[in-house]
């Protein structure tokens, strides 16, 4: 997940991942997310997690095309570590098939019905935090059951956005 929320002026840039068994970290980004950060992100937190979690090498790990994720070091690290996991090549502009979307908005949600609102950007990480840890397991389960459907419903709209 990469995210940002706005709160007295200001934004709070988020990174999360999730499997069907668990919530993932949640990382504060600086001001954007580059290729430098997020190569110290995956190098750091998900390639850990991906070894402890599959230690066989049999794990699948997910991540959309914007920019950073196409990056010349992003892409040789992975060719590096092609044998812990397997990188999904994911198609561009499709966020239908994003799952962590969806989470991005159960969190934008949750933060939308807190009275008050947060006042400043120590407030809004707190939240972002607090409505992140809070997503129900039930809630990402379903999520990595609904990609096969998802992936069905993509094809038949040729790419296109599928219908509600």
């Amino acid at each position: 997940m990469s995210t940002t929320l706005q709160a007295g002026g200001g934004s709070v840039m988020v990174w999360g991942m999730f499997s069907w068994h668990d919530l993932g970290p949640l990382i504060r980004v600086g001001q954007r997310l580059n290729s430098t950060t997020y190569l110290s992100i995956i190098a750091d937190q998900v390639h850990p997690i991906m070894l402890m979690a599959y230690p066989n090498g049999d794990g699948f790990f997910q991540q959309d095309n914007v920019p950073c994720h196409g990056a010349h070091i992003v892409q040789e690290w992975f060719q590096e570590h092609e044998g812990d996991f397997t990188l999904i090549r994911w198609t561009p502009q499709s966020p239908d098939l994003n799952p962590i979307e969806h989470l991005c908005d159960e969190v934008k949600r949750a933060i939308m019905q807190l009275v008050p609102q947060p006042s400043n950007l120590t407030e809004l990480a707190s939240a972002i935090h607090q409505a992140y840890c809070q997503i129900p397991r039930i809630t990402f389960q379903h999520l990595v059951e609904s990609m096969r459907r998802r992936i069905t419903a993509v094809l038949k709209a040729k790419g296109g956005p599928m219908k509600d």
